[in-house]
């Protein structure tokens, strides 16, 4: 039972449940950049290449000699497709660590009034009420 005791604690830690946030919203956010990689970007790169979808673009190593045997190819065009995904996610992530910089130093630049000591504002108090009697 201890054993179990310890992952309660582990998993109710705020950065774990934190980091858990991040992945669920990271893989959403995922999927809208493949969608927008795949039906907005890539439609107008093959229109401004001639055509070409890059996701069917492939080198044949081995043809394919039946149904059971399938071709060989490297799948390029996937690849280069998937790198284009990860430059629009790391340019996106790059733009809102890069907004949420700017808005931290805006905050740490506010001057933040000093407020009197409650000790020595009490004393203060004090005599201020002795001077009056």
């Amino acid at each position: 039972m201890k054993i179990v005791k310890e992952f309660k604690e582990f998993a109710m830690r705020g950065n774990v449940i934190d980091l858990a946030v991040g992945v669920v919203i990271g893989g959403a956010f995922g999927k809208i950049v493949t969608s927008l990689v795949n039906d907005i970007l890539m439609p107008v790169i093959s229109v401004i290449t001639g055509g070409v979808n890059f996701s069917e673009l492939k080198l044949v190593l081995v043809e394919a000699q039946s149904e059971t045997v399938a071709e060989v190819a490297l799948k390029y065009g996937a690849f280069l497709q998937n790198i284009v995904d990860f430059l629009i996610i790391a340019f996106s992530i790059f733009v809102v660590i890069k907004f949420m910089n700017s808005t931290k130093k805006k905050v740490q630049e506010i001057p933040v009034p000093k407020l009197p000591d409650p000790q020595i504002a009490l004393l203060e108090d004090i005599r201020n009420l002795l001077r009056k009697k």
